[in-house]
């Protein structure tokens, strides 16, 4: 049982290895967006966004909602935006640690 769990936790996370996703999902933090709204957001072709929104939806991180000829993404979970905060803040604190290291560096 362990094992699935662990396997649930990689895949989840796999799902997150790809800096367009996670912009997406940093994106829809902050309320629903259609296709067009997150090709702007993100500066990209639809066809880029069309295929990462694909593994998303895969992965069950975003739902989707047709609205006559334009589909409406949010996230699936609101915890998702916890998560990416607390990953940057983990960040943060990395990049504080290596900055100062890099100064202790430049003392000696």
């Amino acid at each position: 049982m362990d094992r699935n769990i662990q396997q649930f936790k990689a895949d989840f996370f796999k799902a997150l290895a790809h800096p367009m996703r996670i912009r997406i999902l940093e994106i829809l933090s902050q309320g629903e967006r259609n296709v067009n709204e997150l090709q702007v957001m993100l500066g990209s072709e639809g066809s880029a966004v069309s295929q990462q929104l694909a593994v998303l939806r895969a992965k069950n991180l975003v739902n989707s909602v047709k609205e006559g000829t334009t589909v409406i993404y949010s996230l699936r979970d609101p915890l998702i935006s916890d998560l990416l905060g607390v990953a940057r803040q983990i960040f943060n604190n990395h990049l504080v640690e290596s900055i100062s290291l890099l100064e202790d560096i430049s003392k000696q």
